[in-house]
């Protein structure tokens, strides 16, 4: 799925997943009360950069369509097509969703 957006060097391109709508007894939560998901879905990959320690470049570890948990207040929220996606650095994914 290629919606235009590529993201550079070692950052991800994350589509949040939706959040539930949230209710207290007979209290809709709004929108902006809500806690801001921390589980999306890769939708682009930026490019590998030489590990000097070894370890695994970027595309080893993740693909496009996983499904990742990321930090809570990382990356930058983008809007594109009316659609909303965060842009986050390699260092602000936390685990892959697997299963």
């Amino acid at each position: 799925m290629s919606i235009g957006i590529k993201p550079v060097d070692e950052r991800v391109l994350i589509q949040p997943l939706e959040s539930e709508e949230q209710k207290v007894g007979s209290i809709i939560i709004p929108d902006t009360a809500k806690e801001r998901p921390q589980i999306g879905t890769v939708i682009a990959i930026g490019d590998d950069l030489t590990k000097k320690d070894g370890g695994k470049v970027l595309s080893e570890i993740l693909k496009v369509g996983d499904k990742v948990v990321y930090a809570k207040y990382g990356g930058t929220e983008i809007k594109h097509e009316n659609q909303e996606y965060l842009i986050v650095s390699r260092s602000d994914i936390l685990a892959v969703v697997k299963g």
